[in-house]
């Protein structure tokens, strides 16, 4: 196991693209995600799993059936399992995140869509 410290900050400029899932590390099954977000996403659920957001740059905006929940810089926001959602961003601003959820977290739960992105790396 490495015991080095990581710059989050350093990790968000390893990567440009939007929308795909970055791995920074794992601890008790879950992972640890840097994502860059701009637009939006697709409406989605994770029938098994809580995701964790915590916003580092930008404003994220999390669509739930009911309400939208405005996410900014520092605030964090779970989506509970099962719980249908789906973020975006002003379309002119790109949004940096940390996500933490089980390393079974399919991308965009059970739906299929080009933003799907199940295989993703870690840096």
């Amino acid at each position: 196991m490495d015991l080095s410290k990581v710059s989050i900050m350093q990790k968000f400029d390893l990567f440009k693209d939007q929308w795909k899932p970055h791995i920074i590390g794992e601890l008790n099954g879950q992972q640890v995600k840097l994502a860059k977000l701009q637009g939006s996403f697709v409406w989605h659920s994770h029938e098994h799993e809580d995701e964790y957001f915590q916003v580092f740059k930008g404003t994220l905006f999390m669509e739930f059936r009911d309400k939208i929940e405005v996410v900014e810089e520092g605030d964090m926001i779970v989506v509970p399992k099962g719980v249908e959602h789906n973020p975006y961003t002003k379309p002119e601003e790109e949004v940096w995140v940390l996500l933490f959820e089980p390393a079974s977290t399919l991308h965009t739960g059970d739906v299929a869509h080009e933003r799907t992105h199940n295989d993703q790396n870690w840096i």
